[in-house]
């Protein structure tokens, strides 16, 4: 498994070539005001690392406003509640659900975040789970969205329908399928640099930043500490640079002028 060197040597390959190793950071599930969340938002601060805040629009808190320095909100899902058939892995949006039902009610999701958050809101789809049909994904350009956000590396496929921009995450730091506290640190190292490594070898996208992913509302200690070490790490090395959603956006070169 991958060590803190293993990462140290990775970082000053790119800083050989000459080429910033691009990263940025989303968090999932804001909906409310809460102890969770000021720690996070401590956090982004104390590192100055931009970051993108996926909300849940149901019956969210216009409070979560209040002080979003840093901070850009983009839309997850509306309700966050699986529609999946039984069988299918949860999602909000799966291809089975009607398609017309769906996108209405991704709309309504947005204007409700766009009246609420104005200026702060991103019109950038987050599917909850990390799971959307294909059929919501080619719509989502022609509904008023500008970007999608999921996990794993992006395919080639880069703008969805012409106008989307995937930019998704690709390092979690917690072990969703077992104690539900932070995976060991060789485990998330391997993330970073599978992605990373993947970038600089042609394997994926150059150009798509690494994304961090987090879920403040289930944070232990553990998690907390752990992304306190990885910040604490990236930001110590010259040659990485963090990136809001529109930066990211701003390094694909094939999106239309008028996104």
């Amino acid at each position: 498994m991958a060590s803190w060197d293993d990462l140290t040597a990775e970082l000053d390959l790119w800083q050989k070539i000459r080429t910033p190793a691009t990263f940025w950071w989303r968090d999932d599930d804001l909906n409310e005001p809460t102890a969770a969340f000021d720690r996070l938002l401590s956090l982004r601060e104390q590192f100055d690392i931009p970051l993108t805040l996926a909300v849940i629009p149901d019956e969210v808190d216009p409070h979560i406003a209040d002080d979003l320095d840093g901070c850009l909100l983009v839309q997850h899902g509306v309700v966050h509640r699986s529609f999946a058939q039984e069988g299918e892995k949860k999602s909000e949006f799966p291809e089975t659900r009607d398609l017309e039902e769906a996108l209405d009610n991704l709309g309504v999701g947005r204007h409700r975040m766009e009246t609420l958050f104005e200026d702060h809101f991103l019109p950038v789809f987050v599917p909850p789970w990390n799971r959307v049909g294909e059929g919501v994904v080619s719509a989502l350009g022609n509904r008023g969205f500008i970007g999608l956000s999921r996990y794993k590396a992006r395919g080639h496929d880069k703008v969805s329908g012409g106008r989307v921009a995937e930019i998704n995450t690709h390092v979690d730091p917690i072990f969703w399928r077992g104690h539900r506290s932070a995976l060991q640190d060789e485990i998330v190292l391997d993330q970073v640099l599978d992605h990373l490594k993947g970038r600089r070898l042609g394997k994926y996208d150059a150009a798509e930043p690494t994304g961090i992913l987090s879920h403040h509302l289930v944070h232990d200690e553990a998690i907390w500490q752990l992304l306190f070490r990885l910040f604490s790490f990236l930001n110590g090395h010259p040659i990485v640079r963090w990136l809001t959603y529109p930066g990211a956006m701003s390094l694909i070169d094939d999106l239309p002028d008028d996104i």
